[in-house]
């Protein structure tokens, strides 16, 4: 399924050696990688899961209709499949947008992270926004009927003081809220619900992800650090309270272009939790975040770099038509714990 032996043992040879210095790799902005433009999420219902984002959080209709064929070819699905696609951004973003696809005859189809905890692998475990209110945001997301990993909650990450929520849509799409508190943010608008600035990724081995991210793709690393709860009390991933004070989650941002506040990875480790493994399912049709889109200013230099690191990709198309970018070349790449991110041509 994977074609990256030469990869892996990249990867093999990264983790290793950490913490020494990274394998040398030019980094994805000189190549003009920019961040993310959208997410990529599999549902059967356009407008109930995009919801919540357009009624509370002003999310705008940027594009709408029919999946075009050599889309549903890229994705290696049968030409008997078809769909539609809902494409939606905040107010005033043309980044960190969501584009939600129906497929349409492709059979069985389960969600990609099916009754999964925090600690499980496989699949993109959440979108992440920023708010201006999270406890608003959590009401709102309740009365429709959605679910939540907890109540909002209050904790310090190096210099910020925040309030974090991760509430759970259809299929048990989880959308990750952070409103700061301290310092004050103004990289961008924030209001109900913000664009989308991250995708958190929890994963078996967190040196090897970001090695991955960093060495192979060329990604800048934000940050890299280990958390635990300064005292035992509930928590925004339902680790135990009484293991939440020892319980290690070692996280690490990663980005390629920096400095900036968007187009960010995050991958986390729970370590000592051993969850289950759901890398097998994170494809369409399945149902959930199936990936994220980042535009190229040059794929085919890019590729050429990536394949130099032994990378090759898991989808590639010289010609995919997809409403609201163009037609374009584009490239799907997977991690080690089996997510799917794309690099599209974008001059």
């Amino acid at each position: 399924m994977l074609r990256q032996t030469a990869a892996a043992a990249v990867l093999a040879v990264a983790a290793a050696f950490l913490p020494f210095p990274p394998l040398a790799a030019q980094p994805a902005a000189d190549d003009g990688v920019g961040p993310w433009s959208e997410a990529i999420v599999s549902v059967t219902d356009l407008d109930e899961s995009a919801g919540w984002l357009v009624d509370h959080g002003g999310w705008r209709e940027v594009a709408r209709g029919p999946l075009d064929p050599s889309e549903i070819a890229y994705w290696n699905l049968p030409e008997s499949v078809s769909g539609a696609f809902l494409k939606i951004c905040a107010p005033g973003a043309e980044e960190g947008c969501i584009r939600y696809v129906r497929f349409d005859g492709a059979g069985d189809r389960r969600p990609i992270r099916l009754a999964a905890r925090p600690w499980d692998t496989g699949g993109i475990f959440s979108i992440m926004l920023r708010t201006e209110d999270a406890q608003e945001a959590f009401d709102a997301a309740i009365a429709r009927g959605w679910w939540a990993e907890s109540q909002p909650y209050a904790f310090t990450f190096g210099d910020s003081d925040l309030v974090n929520v991760v509430v759970r849509g259809p299929h048990g799409v989880g959308y990750a809220l952070y409103e700061r508190k301290a310092p004050p943010f103004d990289a961008f608008p924030v209001g109900p619900l913000s664009r989308a600035f991250n995708a958190m990724r929890m994963v078996r081995d967190q040196p090897a992800s970001v090695s991955f991210y960093r060495d192979l793709l060329g990604f800048g690393v934000l940050f890299d650090a280990p958390f635990t709860d300064p005292e035992p009390r509930a928590n925004n991933f339902s680790v135990p309270a009484n293991l939440a004070t020892s319980l290690v989650r070692r996280a690490a941002a990663l980005q390629p272009v920096q400095p900036g506040e968007t187009g960010r990875v995050e991958v986390m480790e729970f370590e000592g939790f051993s969850g289950r493994d759901f890398s097998q399912h994170a494809s369409p049709p399945n149902l959930g975040i199936v990936s994220l889109r980042y535009p190229v200013a040059d794929l085919g230099t890019y590729l050429e770099a990536l394949a130099a690191r032994g990378l090759e990709p898991e989808l590639e198309r010289k010609a995919v038509a997809i409403a609201g970018i163009g037609t374009v070349a584009i490239a799907a790449f997977r991690d080690p714990d089996g997510n799917l991110t794309e690099f599209y041509d974008a001059p």
